[in-house]
């Protein structure tokens, strides 16, 4: 079984991302994915509910499809967004890059996940150069989750830099990882589950862009069985729980 628990439908090309997505789930036997759907970086409110209507309604066309719920924190109804999220089937939510973690203004809905046993997904990348401003690297990801010890954090492609992203958050049971994306190699993966153990890592590719190179990165990686299990499906079932 395979669980790609990190995948996109893009605004401006989403009918093209839906038919890539499809074809990737039968040609390589993937169980389950789960999408959200993004476009601009500071996203109006309307934005917000357009690309989540797009996640709806791709879920609504294949048992296959599950959805995180894009939220922004900057704005005053991100709760209710979540809410009505939660309502439609959707599962975690996802957060990007118009806003720190960190920023004070997640705190109210990192409460709310708590309360409602939610994971958060959240973009994380170290750039050498083209760092967005508000674009949250590892220590945003760190500071969020030493302010709410019993938040669930999955910080995206390992950080954006392994060595880096991973020594942040080593020591924090509530972090997960994924290494979605085209820029690591099997030994990216195995220093990831040297440092945290194989259970605080979550199988996702970032497709459209992204699939047979990260199952690549799991054959080549030197894991047992169990550890390949647990990346592929199991962790990602444990932490959503009834929402798979």
């Amino acid at each position: 079984m395979i669980i790609d628990m990190h995948a996109h439908l893009w605004d401006e090309h989403d009918k093209e991302n839906r038919e890539t997505i499809t074809k990737v789930l039968d040609t390589f036997s993937i169980d389950k994915v789960f999408v959200s759907t993004l476009q601009v970086y500071y996203p109006t409110k309307e934005d917000v509910t357009r690309y989540n209507n797009k996640t709806y309604d791709f879920m609504k066309s294949d048992y296959r499809i599950g959805g995180f719920i894009y939220t922004d924190p900057v704005h005053d109804n991100s709760i209710e967004v979540i809410k009505k999220g939660l309502d439609e089937g959707f599962s975690a939510i996802k957060l990007w890059v118009s806003c720190l973690v960190d920023d004070p203004r997640v705190n109210k809905i990192a409460e709310f996940c708590i309360k409602e046993n939610l994971p958060i997904l959240t973009h994380a990348f170290k750039k050498a150069i083209g760092q967005l401003p508000y674009e949250t690297s590892a220590i945003h990801v760190r500071n969020l989750a030493l302010r709410y010890p019993e938040l669930i954090i999955i910080m995206a492609h390992l950080g954006g830099n392994s060595y880096d992203g991973i020594r942040c958050i080593s020591d924090l049971k509530n972090v997960y990882t994924d290494f979605s994306g085209t820029i690591f190699r099997g030994d990216d993966l195995a220093y990831a589950v040297e440092h945290l153990g194989a259970e605080r890592i979550l199988f996702g590719t970032d497709l459209p862009t992204g699939c047979l190179q990260c199952i690549g990165q799991v054959e080549g990686a030197n894991l047992t069985k169990e550890q390949k299990e647990m990346i592929y499906y199991k962790n990602t079932q444990r932490i959503l729980g009834v929402r798979v």
